[in-house]
């Protein structure tokens, strides 16, 4: 099956080319927990005439493997040149290059602060948690911090942890203010906009306050950020917000936010899916997605079954398997520590998975032949299947066989980790236009 270009992407090396870029002007982008370049993806696919982000330096680690496949993987597609693979927080900051623009999908973890330093104007917070990794680079770059910051998560992390609604992203935004950056966020479904998979994540800009849209933020009003000028209103436009704003300001005091932010109100959400801070107040509304473009589905970015390996097709005996973990059911189950009995209850799901819709959300456990309630199954030709690398790689916008050279499961896995290359297109052509080209 022909994929439309919009999901294709060709590495040939074109020495004339390059040399034409190089004569450009360049965004030069740090790329931090890179997986296998879903960032640096998104934005080569961005570059205009006139500007074009150049990736000076890129750090992928995988603490808990010995092999680094996702490393592997980037630097088999993007040259060994300017990339660590190495633990972040071993990294010096002196030896992270300069640049205009940081990105990176940080983990989701607990980022609340164990104390603040005397006579200084540092943190600690939690070791180990990627985000102050983050947070140690912009604080030792000083005046060469980079103007911009393009970030990705889980969307739960506007409501996490579940004791204190929002204390971590209350911490994320407070550190960023005092570091002297402007912040907006959107919850952004990939599939309401156009793209072939229901991914709900997080993505957060961050402009410092030399740059031109950190005045934005600054004096235009909430209802025209959210609604018009903010940069995620011009990305990904939605329905009009009006009168259903939540402002609120927060404490700079970080250890004061992890001890008492969202105390009083704890299982109420402190943040919605669209907003932005500037000055240490945010603001933060709700949303619907304004979209009438085209339409991506799953039956799209099928294979042809005659380049179907036998080994995804699933026999008649292991699909009552399936079809059992697909469906409703009730099991009883007790408690090891107490002894207490409970009824554990799942809803049935779609099976197999639709054809003319966007796919469900890729999960990292996607890959191998055993049963499974996540993993996607098709039906073609009358007969039932799991999803190939490829065509996971396809539901993310990668190229076809970007993950290459490491078994399928673990394709899966990386794939399951990806984030919607779509996304950061759109993003980041928004952003060249802000720069100014």
């Amino acid at each position: 099956m022909k994929i439309p270009n919009l999901f294709t992407y060709n590495y040939k090396d074109d020495s004339n080319m390059n040399m034409q870029i190089s004569q450009l002007s360049q965004i030069k982008t740090i790329e931090l927990f890179a997986g296998v370049g879903g960032f640096r993806l998104g934005l080569e696919k961005a570059n205009s005439k006139n500007k074009f982000y150049s990736i000076v330096w890129s750090n992928q680690w995988e603490p808990s493997t010995k092999t680094q496949h996702a490393s592997d993987v980037y630097c088999a597609r993007f040259g060994y040149e300017n990339h660590s693979n190495e633990d972040i927080s071993t990294v010096k900051v002196s030896d992270i290059p300069n640049h205009d623009l940081l990105v990176g999908g940080f983990p989701c973890q607990d980022y609340s602060v164990a104390s603040t330093l005397k006579n200084s104007h540092g943190i600690v917070g939690k070791k180990g948690v990627l985000w102050w990794e983050i947070y140690r680079i912009l604080e030792e770059k000083k005046e060469n911090a980079p103007k911009y910051l393009m970030l990705e998560n889980v969307d739960r992390l506007l409501k996490s942890p579940a004791s204190q609604r929002g204390r971590d992203f209350a911490i994320i935004l407070s550190s960023l203010n005092a570091l002297g950056y402007g912040v907006e966020w959107r919850v952004i479904n990939a599939s309401e906009y156009g793209m072939p998979q229901r991914r709900r994540r997080i993505f957060i800009l961050a402009y410092k306050n030399s740059t031109n849209f950190f005045n934005t933020l600054k004096s235009d009003t909430p209802s025209n950020i959210l609604n018009k000028s903010g940069l995620f209103s011009k990305a990904f436009p939605i329905q009009e917000v009006e009168n259903k704003i939540f402002s609120s300001k927060l404490s700079d005091d970080l250890v004061d936010i992890t001890n008492n932010f969202n105390k009083k109100t704890p299982k109420q959400n402190a943040f919605f899916e669209a907003g932005y801070m500037i000055n240490g107040v945010y603001y933060t509304s709700k949303y619907e997605p304004n979209y009438s473009g085209k339409t991506s589905v799953l039956g799209h970015f099928l294979e042809d079954e005659k380049d179907v390996p036998k080994e995804f097709y699933i026999s008649d005996e292991e699909l009552e398997k399936w079809k059992y973990h697909k469906g409703s059911k009730s099991i009883e189950r007790v408690n090891k520590a107490t002894g207490h009995k409970y009824n554990y209850s799942e809803g049935s799901m779609g099976f197999p998975d639709c054809l003319s819709k966007p796919s469900r959300t890729i999960i990292t456990g996607e890959g191998g032949a055993s049963a499974s309630r996540f993993k996607h199954v098709v039906h073609v030709n009358g007969k039932h299947r799991r999803l190939t690398p490829i065509e996971l790689e396809r539901l993310n916008m990668f190229p076809d066989n970007h993950t290459a050279g490491v078994s399928d499961s673990k394709r899966a896995f990386l794939m399951g980790n990806a984030l919607v290359v779509g996304i950061v297109e759109r993003l980041g052509k928004i952003l060249i236009k802000e720069i100014g080209e």
